[in-house]
């Protein structure tokens, strides 16, 4: 059984990478095209880069490693991109994409239930909405945090709690919102803004390492019960 969170959230933050859903490898098949473009070198970000890193981090380590240089602001820009230019046909193509467990079901349930939902990744915000687009999820997010707002994920949730509180009309405070991911990466990123977050065990790590890094309570996957 999950661990009950102590108060009931007014807003919830997804991530969506191995939380609301699996590309399949499309993110990666994405990137590889774009390097290829540019470069003339199909570059592998899983060799250089780790799950959960925002996706300007990812770019530039996987730069820096396959061109042993530091990008130019102009060509990084360039990069990006053309990624997300790749990216609209490897998630269409994607063989393996997939909406998680209990995603379809908890969504429209939450939304009805009051909460105010949002994403909160990594992905620069074009880059989410393609990966949404697919498994007809965006229509449940009316705000985010992204990664094109910050590579500091506790700057994104920042964002993201800034735009809970203009959508919800009040001012909203960290207590009031949890955050919902997959990493650790997501739990840093919660505590670093002050809010609560649930670990997903849906995807990379398991429970045990979910609670490790700190998770205030963990399931196994969405179609678990909410620990409020």
């Amino acid at each position: 059984m999950a661990e009950r969170l102590s108060s009931r959230p007014i807003a919830i933050l997804f991530d969506i990478d191995g939380t609301l859903i699996i590309t399949g490898g499309a993110g990666a098949a994405s990137w590889r095209l774009a390097f290829d473009e540019l470069y003339g070198i199909p570059a592998d970000i899983g060799q250089f880069t780790d799950t959960g890193m925002t996706d300007p981090d990812v770019g530039r380590a996987t730069f820096v490693a396959v061109l042993h240089r530091q990008p130019g602001d102009e060509e990084f820009r360039r990069l990006l991109d053309r990624r997300t230019h790749h990216l609209r046909d490897t998630v269409a193509q994607s063989t393996g994409y997939r909406v998680l467990d209990g995603v379809a079901d908890l969504l429209p349930r939450l939304i009805a239930d009051g909460h105010l939902l949002g994403l909160l990744t990594g992905n620069l915000e074009a880059s989410a909405h393609v990966k949404m687009h697919r498994g007809g999820l965006n229509r449940f997010f009316a705000f985010g945090g992204f990664g094109s707002d910050s590579s500091d994920r506790g700057e994104v949730a920042r964002i993201a709690l800034e735009r809970a509180a203009l959508v919800f009309g009040a001012p909203l405070t960290a207590e009031q919102c949890v955050v919902v991911g997959d990493t650790p990466h997501d739990v840093d990123g919660a505590h670093a803004a002050g809010m609560r977050c649930v670990g997903v065990a849906s995807h990379n790590f398991s429970a045990d390492q979910l609670r490790a890094g700190g998770a205030d309570s963990v399931i196994g996957s969405l179609a678990e019960p909410l620990p409020w």
